[in-house]
């Protein structure tokens, strides 16, 4: 049997999900598997990127097939594939996937035809278990911290980027594409410094999955009755979503300064005080939520899962109640208690919950699943 891996991953823009297709390559080239990485020839970030030797393939979507073998493969994709090309890929190989997303307000029957499907948390096996015709692996396969661990990444100087992804298949985001370059070339080099008072960041892209607009349309009323609170925000989204975070931003606009998307983000976290999660149900996982942890920075997140997964209250972070339920009345009670406090814990203390989210740990859980993956090929 051939331990060679397909895997696909399409998206264009760079977020969690590719910061896991990397790590899972490393992981299966060093278990001996030969990895094939079928990559969206718009997706120019996988260059330079450290994928362990596997081979980066750009293939639009209907040049998936001929770019797969003709003879039985394991092949892996990073989301779901549309239900004519997975009914084409599985009736020669064995097809899995990675759930990088819960399947709440989502097509429940997205991962029908695989043959098995890995998901990154507890809170996205559920919803697969739950879904019709879908065979989900029995443990989550969480994610890594996976940062820069030298002392000059993480002292590094944070430079203020665009905070714009542009969709290149809108005319509107195709025009200002063009015309945004040439407005920031005009301004002055902004290099973050912290200011005085509390630092609450946000580090993620900007994305509708996240919730911001709807989080802070509740809770920036709340935060502008704590002056000495600042709030940073490092991460890039597309116009919409970036216009309508603004504008739930609005009452608290001067404790409010945008960052862009930042690459070495162990400099960022190590400037901030608390990460500040968006809203739940969406989430998946949260790298970033992690990747804090990892840094040393606790963690501000509504009690739910996948939250309640990742953080470990009074140890690594502080919960509080959904906003949509109280208006934002515990996060106002979490802000004064934080306040109040002499010292921020550090996550890296609760070593038992970090290295659940260590390369090491991830290699043990893909070590647990790697034989029933062979097992099923061998079908």
């Amino acid at each position: 049997m051939s331990r060679h891996c397909y895997q696909i991953n399409l998206q264009e823009h760079f977020g969690g999900g590719e910061v896991y297709t990397q790590f899972f390559t490393r992981a299966l080239r060093d278990f001996g598997y030969e990895v094939s990485l079928l990559v969206s020839p718009n997706a120019k970030f996988w260059t330079g990127m450290d994928l362990a030797g596997a081979r980066v393939v750009p293939v639009e979507e209907n040049e998936i097939l001929a770019a797969l073998p003709k003879c039985k493969s394991w092949v892996l994709t990073h989301g779901s594939l549309p239900l004519d090309l997975r009914l084409a890929i599985c009736s020669v190989h064995f097809l899995s996937a990675i759930a990088h997303m819960p399947l709440l307000g989502r097509n429940p029957k997205s991962y029908e035809h695989y043959d098995l499907v890995f998901a990154v948390s507890n809170y996205v096996l559920d919803g697969l278990k739950a879904a019709p015709n879908t065979d989900a692996y029995a443990e989550p396969l969480y994610g890594v911290a996976q940062l820069a661990g030298s002392r000059a990444d993480a002292e590094q100087e944070i430079i203020a980027e665009s905070v714009y992804d542009w969709d290149q298949r809108k005319l509107r985001d195709r025009v200002l594409s063009h015309l945004h370059p040439l407005y920031c070339r005009w301004q002055s080099k902004r290099c973050f410094e912290k200011r005085d008072g509390i630092t609450l960041g946000i580090v993620s892209r900007l994305t509708p999955i996240k919730q911001f607009p709807q989080q802070f349309h509740i809770i920036a009323l709340i935060l502008a009755n704590f002056p000495s609170i600042n709030l940073e925000i490092f991460g890039s989204g597309g116009y919409a979503s970036v216009r309508d975070l603004r504008q739930a931003l609005q009452p608290v606009a001067r404790q409010v300064r945008f960052w862009g998307q930042q690459h070495k983000v162990a400099a960022v976290y190590r400037q901030i005080d608390f990460l500040l999660t968006g809203l739940p149900e969406k989430e998946a996982l949260g790298l970033n939520v992690i990747e804090a942890q990892a840094c040393g920075t606790p963690v501000i997140a509504v009690n739910a899962p996948p939250f309640t997964e990742t953080v470990v209250a009074g140890r690594t972070g502080f919960f509080y109640r959904d906003p949509r339920e109280d208006a934002g009345a515990d996060f106002a009670r979490l802000l004064r208690d934080i306040i109040a406090m002499p010292s921020f814990p550090d996550p890296r203390l609760a070593q038992d919950h970090i290295t659940q989210f260590s390369f090491a740990a991830f290699r043990e859980r893909l070590a647990k699943a790697l034989p029933e993956v062979e097992r099923r090929l061998l079908i």
